[in-house]
């Protein structure tokens, strides 16, 4: 099941929010996540910057894999391989972020993302993702 943006049971995640991005789609082990391109999103070339990139590829599927049980598990990176193809976009076009869970167990999820400009594959990633709780988070920070 789909749910939509306004609906979801994912935490606020500040820098997301500080980059403009947005939740389009999100549930049944998928999402997806849009970017329109404005200049602090953009490298010396005057295109999207790669760290942009790979930073919405690492939180569609970090959301794909917690749209598996929304609001009750997280997911945090494990590791992450990413493959750039062509150069992003500039500023004023949409980036689109899709991934979705290849695998799950327990307590580690697999996922691939794609990273697209309108019809324009830009780059792929692979990564693996551990569930964890909000609470085990937040006790770790306390007692450390």
């Amino acid at each position: 099941m789909t749910i939509p943006s306004t609906q979801s049971a994912q935490p606020i995640i500040p820098f997301l929010q500080e980059l403009g991005v947005e939740i389009v789609d999100f549930g049944g082990g998928q999402g997806q996540i849009a970017l329109t391109l404005q200049a602090r999103h953009l490298n010396g070339w005057h295109v999207a910057h790669g760290g942009v990139i790979m930073t919405m590829l690492d939180n569609v599927m970090s959301l794909a894999g917690r749209s598996l049980e929304p609001g009750i598990r997280g997911g945090v990176t494990i590791e992450m391989k990413t493959s750039f193809m062509q150069p992003g976009g500039v500023e004023g076009e949409r980036m689109l972020a899709k991934g979705k869970v290849l695998h799950a167990s327990s307590s580690i999820y697999f996922c691939e993302g794609e990273l697209w400009n309108a019809d324009k594959l830009v780059a792929k990633a692979s990564g693996t993702f551990k569930f964890i709780r909000r609470t085990d988070v937040a006790k770790k920070m306390t007692s450390a």
